[in-house]
C-alpha cells in the first residue's frame, strides 16, 4: 500500500467546501488538518444557496458537511453534492450516529461519516478520501492510455494496409511528373502546372511519410549523429520555408556531443518545428534554434518531469509567436489535433515529433505563455561514440546514363512502365517481369548482354522479390540486386531486405532517385 502511495499522490493543496454555521469550528477544521501535513484551502457555507453556488463554480477536490444544520444539512448537501458531482467526495459530521443513520448515509453515497465528538478522525479520513480519488483518476488515465494505444495500433494497421498501393500511386504520379516538366521546359505555359502536381504528390508522399512513422510502422536502424551537421544541412532549406518577415538564427554548441538516432527524423523534427514556429508568427518575428551540452541533476527543475538526470544534447527551437493557452498546451501531442486552419495543418506534425525524440529515447519539454511565444526543448540522450563516416553524395548534376542490361520486376503495371521509360531513356537495355515466377524464366531465357542488375519489388504474388533474386544470383553470382517496396518497413524487414548491405529503395521514387540509384549500384 505504501508503494502505490508513493505513485499516486494526494493533490494539494486541497479545495474543501465546508457546510457549518460556526466560524471558530471552521478554523478548528483547517488548522487540524493542516497541523497533520494537509494544506487545506477551505471554503465555508452556511445555507444552501451559497452552498449550491460553491459547488457550481467548481474547483472543489472535498464536501465536508454538518448533518445538525436545521435548514439545510447534510444529508440535504450531500444528495445535491451527488445530483451534480457524482465523483466528489463527501465527508458527513454527526452529533450522533446510530446504526441506521449512518446506513442511510451511505446508501446516499456519503465518503466517511464520523462524530464531533471524534472529529480527530477527519485527517484519516480526508486522507483516505483524497486517496481513492488520486487511484481513480489514475485508473482513468491508464485506462485512456489503452484506450489510445488500442486507437494507435488499429490506425498501424490502417496506415501500413493502405501504404503499398498509395506508395504505387505515389510512384507514377510523381516519376510522370517530373519527365512532363523535363520535356516542357521553364519556359513553356503548362509548366507550372506540371510543377503544381509534382509538389502536391510530393506533399502526399510526406505525409504517407508521416502517418507511418507516427504508428511506428517504419523502422530505422539508428546510427550515431551530430546535430550539428543536421542542423547545417537543413539550414539553407529551412530559410526557404519561411517567411521573409520571419528571422531564422542558429546558435550550434561547441565540442557538442552526438546522439543515437536517425539523421533523416532529426532533419524532419527541425523543420516541423520551424514550420509551426512560422505559422505561429503571422506578423513576422524571430525563430532561433539552439544545440547545447547540457547535464541534468536530480535536483534540475527538468528533472521532475519527464526528463530524468543524465547527459543530455538540448536541441531548442524558441519563438516569438503568440503562445499558447493551458488547454492546447495539454492537447498538443494529439494525433490529428491541429489549431490551424484546414488547408494548413494535418495535425499530425507534433504527434510525429514526440514519436521521433521518443525513439531516440529523449524527451520533449514546452515552455508557452499566451503573447510570449514558444520553446522547445528537446533533450536526447548524449552517447561518445564518433558519427558516422558520411558517404559520398550521388544525389547531384545531371541524370547518370548508361548502357548495361537491367531486369526490371514489378506487378503493378503503371509502376512497372514507368521504371522501363525511366531507364531506357538512360540508355539501359531493360526487360521486365510482373512476378518473380516470370523474372525468371525472362533471366533463363535471354541470351544477349548479360543482365547487370535486377530491380525488383519486394512483394509480389507467385514469387517473392527475395526468393527469385536468391534463385538468380545462384545461378549468375555476378548479377546485381535493387530492391524496392512500397510497404511499412515491419512487413519487408522479414524479408531481409533492410539487412546491412543490401541495396533497397523505397518508393515512390522518382526518375532521379531510381537512375542515380541504379548507376550506384552498378558502379559499386
Amino acid at each position: 500500500m505504501a508503494a502505490r502511495q508513493e505513485k499516486v499522490r494526494m493533490k494539494t493543496p486541497l479545495s474543501i467546501l465546508h457546510l457549518e454555521s460556526d466560524p471558530k469550528r471552521g478554523v478548528l477544521v483547517q488548522a487540524m488538518l493542516e497541523s497533520n501535513g494537509i494544506p487545506c484551502s477551505i471554503t465555508r457555507v452556511s445555507g444552501r444557496n451559497s452552498f449550491v453556488a460553491s459547488l457550481v463554480k467548481g474547483g472543489m477536490d472535498l464536501v465536508l458537511a454538518d448533518c445538525s444544520l436545521p435548514s439545510f444539512n447534510g444529508l440535504a448537501a450531500l444528495k445535491v453534492v451527488r445530483e451534480r458531482s457524482p465523483d466528489l467526495p463527501c465527508i458527513l459530521v454527526a452529533g450522533s450516529l446510530d446504526e441506521d443513520l449512518a446506513m442511510e448515509f451511505f446508501q446516499q453515497g456519503a465518503t466517511e461519516c464520523i462524530l464531533k465528538a471524534r472529529l480527530w478522525r477527519l485527517v484519516p479520513a480526508v486522507r483516505r478520501a483524497m486517496q481513492q480519488v488520486a487511484e481513480r483518476v489514475e485508473r482513468g488515465r491508464l485506462e485512456e492510455q489503452a484506450i489510445q494505444a488500442q486507437k494507435m495500433e488499429m490506425f498501424g494497421h490502417l496506415a501500413g494496409g493502405v501504404a503499398h498501393d498509395f506508395n504505387n500511386i505515389l510512384a507514377v504520379i510523381l516519376g510522370h511528373s517530373e519527365i512532363v516538366l523535363t520535356d516542357l521546359g521553364p519556359d513553356h505555359p503548362s509548366f507550372q502546372d506540371a510543377d503544381q502536381i509534382k509538389q502536391a504528390a510530393e506533399r502526399a508522399a510526406t505525409l504517407t511519410r508521416q502517418l507511418l512513422l507516427f504508428s511506428r510502422n517504419e523502422t530505422v536502424p539508428p546510427v550515431v549523429v551530430d546535430i550539428n551537421e543536421v542542423v547545417a544541412s537543413t539550414e539553407k532549406m529551412l530559410r526557404r520555408l519561411i517567411n521573409e518577415n520571419v528571422e531564422l538564427s542558429v546558435a550550434s554548441g561547441d565540442q557538442l556531443g552526438r546522439i543515437r538516432g536517425d539523421a533523416g527524423h532529426v532533419q524532419q523534427l527541425i523543420m516541423n518545428l520551424v514550420i509551426n514556429a512560422r505559422d505561429a508568427m503571422p506578423g513576422g518575428g524571430t525563430v532561433k534554434i539552439e544545440t547545447s551540452n547540457v547535464t541534468l541533476a536530480e535536483s534540475h527543475p527538468a528533472s521532475d518531469g519527464e526528463v530524468g538526470p543524465g547527459r543530455y544534447v538540448l536541441l531548442a527551437v524558441a519563438d516569438t509567436g503568440t503562445g499558447m493557452t493551458s488547454e492546447v498546451k495539454a492537447r498538443l501531442f494529439e494525433a490529428f489535433f491541429t489549431t490551424k486552419s484546414k488547408n494548413l495543418g494535418t495535425g499530425l506534425g507534433l504527434a510525429t515529433c514526440q514519436t521521433i525524440v521518443k525513439r531516440a529515447g529523449g524527451r520533449i519539454v514546452v515552455e508557452s505563455e499566451l503573447g510570449k511565444g514558444t520553446t522547445f526543448k528537446i533533450y536526447l540522450p548524449r552517447v561518445d561514440e564518433l558519427p558516422c563516416p558520411a558517404t559520398p553524395s550521388i544525389w547531384e548534376g545531371p541524370l547518370p546514363r548508361g548502357s548495361e542490361t537491367v531486369l526490371v520486376v514489378e506487378d503493378d503495371p503503371a509502376v512497372r512502365h514507368l521504371t522501363l521509360a525511366i531507364l531506357q531513356a538512360q540508355g539501359y537495355e531493360v526487360f521486365s517481369a510482373s512476378n518473380g515466377q516470370i523474372g525468371l524464366n525472362v533471366a533463363r531465357r535471354h541470351c544477349g548482354e548479360p543482365i547487370r542488375l535486377v530491380l525488383t519489388d519486394v512483394i509480389m504474388p507467385k514469387m517473392p522479390g527475395d526468393v527469385m533474386a536468391d534463385s538468380l544470383k545462384a545461378a549468375y553470382p555476378d548479377v546485381k540486386v535493387l530492391y524496392t517496396s512500397g510497404y511499412t518497413d515491419d512487413i519487408i524487414a522479414q524479408h531481409g531486405v533492410l539487412d546491412p548491405g543490401v541495396a533497397f529503395l523505397p518508393k515512390p521514387y522518382t526518375p532521379a532517385t531510381i537512375t542515380r540509384k541504379v548507376r550506384q549500384l552498378l558502379d559499386s
